[in-house]
């Protein structure tokens, strides 16, 4: 079974930064689409960015476009998401998640899902 364990969340100020990390391990038999996702309670959940690992194309929605970038280090089967100006929107639970072939963006469809880090952004 796919795992994936996030971390680097935590407690910013408005334009700050963080870069949250998705470790992945177990059998994905080849290439994956993993994405970010984010959800505050009450609200539905949002797909962020994804990134293919079979060629490393990226994915985001519009509102993170410039300030979120989606990387992966395959040496280390961990995927990236760099957090750069953010706002307080940018406050959730932020998740990656796996899907056993090519991404489906905007659909966000996954087969594994990891625990959340939680991001809070002040203002």
């Amino acid at each position: 079974q796919v795992q994936l364990a996030e971390s680097g969340g935590g407690s910013v100020q408005a334009g700050g930064s963080l870069r949250l990390s998705c470790a992945v391990s177990g059998p994905t038999y080849g290439s994956i689409c993993v994405y970010w996702l984010r959800q505050v309670p009450g609200k539905e959940r949002e797909g962020v960015a994804a990134i293919y690992t079979g060629g490393g194309s990226t994915y985001y929605v519009n509102s993170v476009k410039g300030r979120f970038t989606i990387s992966q280090d395959s040496a280390k089967n961990t995927l990236y998401l760099q957090m750069n100006g953010l706002k307080p929107e940018d406050t959730a639970m932020y998740y990656c998640a796996a899907y056993l072939g090519p991404c489906r963006w905007p659909d966000y469809l996954f087969h594994y899902r990891g625990q959340g880090t939680q991001v809070t952004v002040s203002s």
